[in-house]
């Protein structure tokens, strides 16, 4: 089982900057990719960011790509999403999630719970 909690939501003003972080427990961290995603209001849940499992590959989503970054620190067992120059239409909320293996894939195993990010015009 792993659980994942994240944090570092908030509302803020366009071109502001966020961190979310999450962490997760667990012993298998180390050897998972981690991903965000998020979900605005009336919209389908969208793959955001991911890394894979030693942090030296990354992904992301063409809307967020040069604003984004996403990042691990396996001491802490916590994946953070540095949010720069940050939009309305980033609104949503943002959920962790891991992958069942080191890479990332089209599956993901576990989630959080989301944590709410408001960009206001």
């Amino acid at each position: 089982q792993v659980e994942l909690v994240e944090s570092g939501g908030g509302l803020v003003q366009a071109g502001d900057s966020l961190r979310l972080s999450c962490v997760t427990s667990g012993r298998t961290f180390t050897y998972r990719a981690m991903g965000w995603f998020r979900q605005a209001l009336g919209k389908e849940r969208e793959f955001v960011a991911g890394i894979n499992w030693s942090g030296d590959s990354t992904r992301y989503a063409d809307s967020v790509k040069g604003r984004f970054t996403i990042s691990r620190d396996d001491a802490k067992n916590t994946v953070y999403l540095q949010m720069n120059s940050l939009k309305p239409e980033d609104t949503a909320v943002y959920y962790c999630a891991s992958y069942p293996g080191p890479l990332l894939s089209s599956n993901n195993d576990y989630w959080g719970q989301g944590t709410q990010v408001t960009v206001s015009s």
